[in-house]
């Protein structure tokens, strides 16, 4: 069942199995703090068992465009629209977050995003990548990274 992501009192319900799981609330209600500023878009997530096909659709453009196998398991994950850009997360039990950025439109910007939550290690598959680190007051040191969608999903 989906629930709204509350960013003035974090809470970590449903991240509860993940060894940081402070960290990875405070990072999921930074990322509903942004859309609801951005855009008054309501963030919701639901468990990964009623999300699956949102999690194909990332794990399928990480595979395609990097050979990218995460290696932790799924927890929550949400997907939406606003504006013309249709949006995607996955929060895993490790702390790592991914979004997908897809403009709907031809020639828009499209990306895959990875944030590493406070405390958690550079997961095996992504130690390619150089993150760069951003302090947020709701999840402490955000580390984050991304790559540039060249096909069409």
């Amino acid at each position: 069942m989906p629930h709204t992501v509350d960013f003035t009192t974090v809470s970590t319900e449903g991240l509860e199995s993940s060894p940081v799981a402070a960290a990875l609330a405070g990072l999921r209600a930074n990322e509903a703090r942004y859309f609801k500023n951005k855009y008054d878009h309501v963030f919701t997530v639901e468990p990964a068992a009623d999300a699956q096909p949102t999690i194909d659709w990332v794990h399928r453009i990480l595979e395609e465009e990097r050979g990218i196998v995460i290696a932790s398991r799924p927890l929550e994950a949400t997907a939406f629209q606003v504006e013309n850009i249709r949006m995607a997360y996955v929060f895993y039990e490790s702390g790592l977050s991914i979004n997908v950025m897809y403009t709907v439109d031809d020639g828009g910007k499209r990306a895959v995003g990875f944030k590493l939550s406070d405390g958690m290690e550079v997961p095996a598959e992504l130690g390619s990548f150089k993150f760069a680190r951003q302090k947020s007051k709701l999840a402490g040191t955000i580390r984050g990274s991304y790559f540039v969608i060249k096909g069409e999903y």
